[in-house]
């Protein structure tokens, strides 16, 4: 049994939570033996001035030394054929060696193959010790871990399904896509879905880290898992199963809990290297001991010593447990980690570029003016048009036009051989004309000059309509920028980050933004594929670039940043190509990220020391060199190599004060 090995995530949360328990029945079943152990060694007799014993007492006291070596020694024993197999020897390697060594040497003294004392105590005390050490171990990542099996008890177990005026309760399981489910005031909503009917306040801060309760109505996504306000909703479900958001969120976290990163990497070198000198520097003390002329109880002792006191234990749990706490905290407050080596590189970063809409501003955009171009065109006509075209796009910019089009209640054209142009536009036919809704890049691309005032105002972004390839109007609107853009960017660049933009609005728009927020650089009228070229610019330059951007169209620019963010809400959140996903698309979520990420490789590096400085000092003191003065027993080398992972665990958990 290989612990380091263990899954920790909810799936098998029973059966690791029954290994916890074993191990705790096993020390608890030892520590009882121990006592009479204790009390029957010569060596403990000796050294607090009593005399105890009775017929075959020490056969007694060999019965109850096999006792513990079988029962308690057997995680480590089974654990070491583990280790073979894989050709990775480790920290259960090593404590075998140490516990059989010295089971071994009592046996032959106990029996008269050999002269000497037994090392029965030494023997249970240090497997007392080390089952002890184990079960803290795995419960603090247990405990680490915990977050996930919560994300699972958010989903309720059943739901109310409608069917016309009937309504029952069915299994939250059983529900498909398409089923309309009343969620009454209070509860828990079982499904991600949309609402159809009622309006309500809901509680996503499990979920999203959006601390105020999101007002839902109709056409509103709500996310199963979240609590529901004092409104009635009835919500038609459009995910289930694996591909719910809470799913999703458990998946991510759990994959990047288990997924190994680079400091983790250096870590398991270290545990090797370590477990290679502690087995070479117990058989050297061995050798140089008896070649000194020591008896062989004595080299042995001090060659399990080593063995014990070097054990790489705490390397075992020094990075995983610091990556259990970090990821699940940051799942918390709306972070998903889906790239552990990316996240622990956000200490790295020296330049951030953002995408414009929907992250630094709010991306609800609403029309500030139509401009109508063609004669034969009136403004009702041009902006249905339009509408027609963009209600295909899930856009920002788009549904803008389309909410303006509703809330002046037009009728808009059937159209055909609909189109979407990467980066550039829409393309449709619309009763027997060719539209096209474009950017002002596209016109750019066609050699096409807009209209002076096309651009009146520096905060507006404005879309071109063409008909049969000719300029027939255009509508601007306008997108707020997020109240927490400027404290995110001034908190990146007090960390000495230079923050970018990179937009495929206009330059005048691009300007506008970017001296109110301060920015450092800003990209204007870029097309997706010239984003890439912006990072790789970058990039040349000697910059470690992140990326922000909505994952989609960004896809190609995600991937070529040293670390790619993408941003998104609801069920949208897996961007295939981002190392990081932010539930919520406020720009502090990204400081929050860095300052995350430093925190979080700060931990591991104190705990690789913890877990590995302390050996500079106990493996000599193990070996003897200051005999006759001092002597470390195996049992206080075990306590040592425990303390150093009981140190750990607690720097660990000292990180949610960090994250918080």
């Amino acid at each position: 049994m290989n612990h380091g090995k263990m899954n920790h995530s909810p799936a098998g949360g029973h059966d690791h939570g029954a290994m916890i328990a074993d191990f705790l029945r096993r020390f608890w079943v030892c520590l009882a033996l121990s006592v009479p152990i204790v009390a029957l060694s010569m060596m403990f007799q000796n050294l607090v001035g009593y005399n105890f014993s009775f017929p075959y007492s020490t056969w007694v006291l060999l019965a109850l030394a096999s006792l513990i070596y079988g029962y308690g020694g057997w995680p480590f024993l089974s654990g070491t054929v583990g280790e073979l197999r894989r050709r990775q020897p480790g920290m259960m390697t090593l404590v075998a060696v140490g516990i059989t060594v010295a089971y071994a040497y009592s046996v032959a003294v106990t029996v008269g193959w050999l002269r000497g004392m037994d090392l029965f105590m030494e023997l249970a005390t240090l497997i007392d010790i080390m089952l002890l050490g184990h079960y803290l171990e795995m419960k603090s990542v247990a405990g680490a871990s915990h977050a996930l099996e919560l994300l699972v008890q958010l989903l309720p177990a059943e739901a109310h399904k409608q069917e016309g005026d009937k309504i029952s309760d069915v299994q939250v399981t059983a529900l498909v896509v398409g089923d309309v489910v009343l969620v009454r005031p209070g509860e828990r909503i079982p499904t991600d879905g949309e609402v159809t009917d009622g309006s309500s306040a809901v509680n996503e801060s499990m979920l999203t880290g959006e601390s105020v309760p999101v007002q839902k109505e109709v056409g509103g996504k709500v996310i199963a898992g979240a609590v529901n306000g004092e409104g009635a909703l009835t919500v038609r479900v459009t995910h289930q199963g694996a591909d719910s958001y809470l799913s999703k969120v458990v998946k991510m976290v759990s994959e990047a809990q288990n997924t190994k990163s680079q400091t983790q990497t250096l870590a398991d070198r270290a545990a090797g290297w370590l477990t290679g000198i502690s087995l070479a520097g117990g058989l050297g003390t061995l050798a140089v001991w008896l070649w000194q002329g020591k008896d062989v109880a004595f080299a042995i002792e001090r060659m399990v010593t080593v063995m014990v006191t070097a054990c790489p234990h705490a390397l075992g749990v020094a990075i995983p447990l610091v990556v259990a706490i970090s990821t699940s905290i940051s799942a918390s407050k709306g972070l998903l980690i889906r790239n552990r080596t990316a996240f622990e590189e956000a200490r790295k970063i020296t330049a951030m570029v953002f995408d414009k809409t929907g992250t630094l501003t709010e991306g609800a955009f609403g029309v500030t003016r139509v401009k109508v171009l063609a004669a034969d065109l009136d403004e009702a006509t041009l902006l249905g048009t339009v509408a027609a075209l963009e209600q295909q796009s899930q856009h920002p910019i788009a549904q803008g036009i389309v909410r303006e089009a509703h809330k002046r209640d037009l009728t808009l054209p059937a159209i055909e051989d609909f189109q979407s142009l990467t980066g550039k536009g829409v393309t449709a036919t619309v009763a027997g004309q060719a539209v096209v809704v474009a950017s002002p890049g596209y016109l750019k691309e066609k050699d096409i000059t807009p209209p002076a005032d096309a651009v009146s105002n520096g905060a507006e972004t404005v879309v071109f309509v063409l008909l049969d390839g000719q300029l027939a109007g255009y509508v601007a609107l306008a997108d707020r920028i997020r109240d927490d853009s400027k404290e995110a960017v001034q908190r990146l660049q007090q960390q000495g980050i230079k923050v970018y933009m990179a937009t495929g609005d206009n330059q005048q728009v691009a300007d506008a933004v970017a001296q109110e927020l301060g920015l450092d650089g800003v990209f204007a009228e870029v097309l997706p594929d010239q984003k890439v070229n912006i990072i790789k610019d970058l990039q040349a330059q000697g910059q470690f670039v992140a990326m922000t951007g909505d994952g989609v169209n960004d896809a190609p620019a995600l991937a070529q940043a040293n670390v790619g963010i993408a941003v998104g809400s609801g069920t949208d959140i897996a961007a295939e190509t981002a190392d990081i996903i932010l539930v919520n698309s406020k720009p502090t979520d990204i400081t929050n990220l860095v300052e995350f990420g430093k925190a979080t490789y700060r931990k591991m590096i104190q705990n690789l020391f913890w877990a590995t400085g302390y050996n500079v000092i106990a493996l000599p003191l193990a070996a003897g060199v200051l005999y006759p003065h001092f002597v470390l027993t195996p049992a206080m080398g075990a306590v040592l190599m425990s303390a150093s992972t009981v140190i750990v665990a607690l720097n660990a958990q000292l990180l949610r004060r960090s994250l918080k």
